[in-house]
């Protein structure tokens, strides 16, 4: 109809962080955490405590979890926890509420959706198989794929060059400040949410994404995406 707006629709690629943003995966690193605690008769961690960590990699949560440590003694422990870490994934974690609908809603809508994570590629394929997402998914980039990852812009860029479409005319989806300062490097509208994980003190809202949602619900609908290239 003349002068009518066009319906708002997903992007044509959605890119999502794996870890705090698609995946509830503390449970799995809480259990690793008790698992090596255990072994050297120790009581369980603080679970709550250890959510906070999860987006900022092993060598964090394995800070975490043994704060007497020092810096070399918590990276001698790293191998262990990534070791007994593939032993638990999936075991205990779950998509976030909505996250399925979500990915449908995307898939229905004609977007591609594909996953950038800085974790080791081998862990996410393993997860995603455990999710049946292996053949969903467009594209899969681990922290490990490149010699760069988040908050450097080439896991993005990256991501969209294997897919055959401009930076621009993807949007990426994390709960880490270094999402949004990727995506931005990268040229890539982000949206920045507030169910994963993150340190006391760190707010979303400062982070100058160009939207904010706070549950994956929000996202079901197209507008609730910021604009994209066409192109």
């Amino acid at each position: 109809m003349t002068g009518a707006s066009a319906a708002p629709r997903f992007p044509r690629v959605a890119l999502f962080d794996l870890d705090g943003t698609l995946l509830d995966s503390a449970p799995d690193m809480v259990a690793t955490a008790d698992r090596m605690r255990a072994a050297r008769a120790r009581p369980p961690v603080d679970a709550a405590m250890l959510r906070r960590h999860v987006s900022k990699g092993a060598r964090a949560m394995v800070a975490a979890s043994f704060p007497e440590l020092d810096e070399a003694g918590r990276d001698a422990l790293v191998p262990e926890f990534l070791q007994v870490y593939r032993e638990e994934l999936g075991r205990h974690s779950m998509p976030f509420e909505a996250i399925a609908a979500l990915l449908a809603a995307l898939e229905a809508g004609g977007a591609r959706w594909g996953i950038v994570t800085n974790k080791a590629e081998y862990l996410a394929r393993d997860v995603l198989a455990g999710l049946d997402w292996r053949q969903r998914c467009a594209v899969l980039i681990g922290g490990d794929t490149f010699a760069e990852k988040k908050p450097h812009p080439l896991p993005l860029l990256e991501a969209a060059k294997q897919l055959g479409v401009d930076p621009g005319a993807c949007v990426y989806v994390g709960d880490d400040e270094r999402d949004v300062l990727a995506a931005r490097a990268a040229g890539m509208p982000s949206i920045a949410v507030t169910w994963g994980y993150r340190l006391e003190g760190e707010d979303p809202r400062t982070w100058q994404a160009d939207a904010i949602v706070d549950h994956p619900r929000e996202l079901l609908d197209p507008a609730a995406w910021p604009a994209t290239q066409t192109a």
